[in-house]
This record gives structure tokens, C-alpha cells and sequence, in this order.
């Protein structure tokens, strides 16, 4: 099973398949995760001024995971639950991916103080962690955007403001306050240019024959020569 398979890489540092093909592990950190004692550090402490149950975490594991897996591991960190400022961080990265996905439809999406803790509350179980989140945020965000984002207002983009609200029966839940895109005015046409008047052409100047010049025809005067004799 998969306890041998681990220890035989913690073992020989190498992993070898039913083809007899090794797989080299000699410079690999295994990093392992188990909810191994997360009921029992769930429960409430007995006694006085206990916020927090000693030694449970550690006897779970050791039912678990036999002897010799156990002293293959150099170390075993438990990890705290997660305090309300850490839920509120895991719910503005949910509505990051969100507000991505929706990028190429134009919307954006931002949440008021009292919807980021509402969703913190409502998306947070002590048992399985923020896992519960993702679908809160499906139900309560994703699901009534989609017909916005289809059908009604968000068609041509917009904002969108989560807040919270009183519902039926005196509940709180969420309520969204939409901001469509302001509508493009047309251009303005520009009025057409008078065109200018053309000026009336003039008509050509007779030219007038200078004193000698025949217009290019024959019959002109031949120049007097005087005949010298001798």
C-alpha cells in the first residue's frame, strides 16, 4: 500500500514501479499533510483556564501510522486553526479569482467589511478548515452573478458591490448593489464646410502688335541700307 511505497523511498532513497524503472529520490524533501488529530484538537479542553487540548494530536498519530513509518520522520508540526484576519485574507483570494474569471466580460467585484466577515463566518468550519468557502461563494456570489452577467444588467460589463442585508425571516445575507456601464453619447457631427465660390476667369488680354511686328505674317517693312559706291 502506500505506507510501503513511502517507506521504501525513505528507506533506499529510491522508488522502483512494475517495470523495474527507478525513479531517484536522494535529493527530495518529503513533505506529508494528514487531518491525523484535527477532531481531537477540535474539542474543547477539560479544566481550568485549557484552551487547548495537550498530547492529542500526537496520540492519533501514533494510532495511524505504525512504529516504523513514524520513526522515518524527522519531524511532526501541527498547525494551529485559522484565526478570523487569515479566513478574511482566503476570502478577497477567492474573489481575486472571481473578479479574473469575469475580467473579459468587464466586471468588477468589491465587498464591503460586513460581507467579507460574513463570508468568513459562513465559509469556515473547525473541522474542515476553509474548505466549505469555495462553495459558499459559489451559492451566495457566483450563481446569482451569472444571471446578471447573461441576461440582466452586467451584460455590458459594470461593478458590483457585495454588502450585506436583511433577509426573509430577519436573516442576514448578501445583496448587491450593480453599476452598469454609463452608455456612449454619439460624436457629434461636424457641420459640412461651406464651399468657397469659385472666382469668375478673365478673359485673356488681346495682345496688341508692337510697331514692326506683323503677327508672324509676311508683308513687313525691309529695313533701309544704305549703298556706298565708290
Amino acid at each position: 500500500d502506500l505506507f510501503n511505497i513511502l517507506l521504501q523511498v525513505m528507506d533506499h532513497g529510491a522508488l522502483t514501479d512494475h517495470n523495474g524503472k527507478k525513479v531517484d529520490f536522494r535529493n527530495v524533501i518529503l513533505i506529508m499533510t494528514t487531518n491525523a488529530g484535527a477532531s481531537e484538537m477540535a474539542k474543547e479542553a477539560i479544566g481550568f483556564g485549557s484552551t487547548k487540548r495537550q498530547g492529542d494530536d500526537e496520540e492519533a498519530i501514533k494510532r495511524l501510522f505504525t512504529p516504523e513509518f513514524r520513526n522515518r520522520l524527522d519531524a511532526v508540526i501541527p498547525f494551529a486553526g485559522l484565526d478570523l484576519d487569515i479566513i478574511r485574507r482566503v476570502v478577497e483570494k477567492f474573489v481575486i479569482e472571481l473578479e479574473a474569471q469575469l475580467d473579459d466580460r468587464n466586471v468588477t467585484i468589491s465587498l464591503t467589511e460586513a460581507a467579507t466577515d460574513w463570508l468568513a463566518r459562513e465559509g469556515y468550519d473547525e473541522k474542515f478548515g476553509a474548505r466549505p468557502l469555495a462553495r459558499v461563494i459559489q451559492e451566495h456570489i457566483k450563481k446569482p452573478l451569472a444571471d446578471e452577467v447573461l441576461f440582466g444588467r452586467l451584460r455590458r460589463g459594470g461593478s458590483v458591490k457585495v454588502l450585506t442585508e436583511e433577509k426573509d425571516g430577519g436573516k442576514t445575507g448578501l445583496g448587491f448593489e450593480i453599476e452598469e456601464p454609463e452608455a456612449r453619447k454619439p460624436r457629434p457631427k461636424k457641420p459640412a464646410r461651406p464651399k468657397a465660390a469659385k472666382a469668375p476667369r478673365k478673359a485673356p488680354k488681346k495682345r496688341t502688335p508692337k510697331k514692326g511686328d506683323n503677327g508672324g505674317k509676311g508683308g513687313g517693312s525691309v529695313p533701309k541700307v544704305p549703298l556706298l559706291v565708290d
